[in-house]
């Protein structure tokens, strides 16, 4: 099995392409996004490049300025050969762990994918699937296809986010994106956690018992 070196790749299509030379010819990359949050779904995206895809910049999401991010997820969604997206709920998170909520909103994204990929690059973990893989730590980094999924998951959830703000205002969720910021801490000391809050985890676990928000208004498109 094909095992390269992280440290040596350069996010420039190279092993996309020797991939292709042994016979695979729809070689999607995996990422998830949002991982670390304290509130929300976890997501994840999977992304088939075309070999000349033409989109030069292509690199991890949390290297990139949100403008970037946003540029390159439109050239993604427009000259990808296929992409999907993914997530699992916080309730899911909740009641299966973030890993394994990970790797669950992973597949998701790969069960969307038409045509079907017939090879995975995954960063860092590997995925209840039938279909070849390779787990690559650092692949969002070094991996062109990998990038481009975690430029897509990111910009994905950072929309949810922005959505959830308008559900539940004071949390500041359009800024921190969900993260354990000093401003989401002190709003959680003081508001109490919401039904769409990872009670699991330690920072939201300490004020949940009994003070959970009413849950989101039907109908809210969240």
């Amino acid at each position: 099995m094909l095992q390269p070196d992280p440290t040596l790749l350069r996010c420039d299509g190279a092993l996309e392409a020797r991939l292709r030379t042994l016979g695979y010819a729809s070689v999607a990359g995996v990422d998830e996004a949002g991982r670390g949050c304290l509130f929300g779904p976890v997501f994840a995206a999977a992304v088939i490049l075309p070999p000349e895809h033409g989109i030069s910049g292509l690199a991890d999401s949390k290297t990139l300025s949100p403008e970037r991010r946003q540029q390159l997820a439109q050239l993604i969604r427009r000259r990808a050969t296929a992409w999907a997206v993914g997530q699992a709920s916080a309730q899911e998170i909740d009641r299966l762990n973030i890993l394994q909520a990970s790797r669950l909103a992973m597949r998701r994204a790969v069960e969307k994918l038409q045509p079907q990929p017939d090879f995975l690059i995954v960063d860092a973990v590997r995925l209840d699937t039938e279909v070849q893989q390779l787990a690559l730590v650092r692949a969002d980094a070094g991996v062109e296809c990998v990038a481009a999924a975690s430029i897509l998951a990111k910009v994905s959830r950072d929309a949810c986010l922005a959505a959830w703000d308008a559900v539940y205002p004071g949390y500041g969720l359009r800024r921190h994106k969900g993260y354990g910021t000093k401003e989401h801490l002190e709003a959680l000391a003081r508001l109490g956690p919401t039904p769409e809050h990872r009670l699991t985890f330690g920072p939201v676990a300490r004020w949940a018992e009994g003070s959970l928000m009413p849950m989101a208004r039907e109908g809210s498109g969240v």
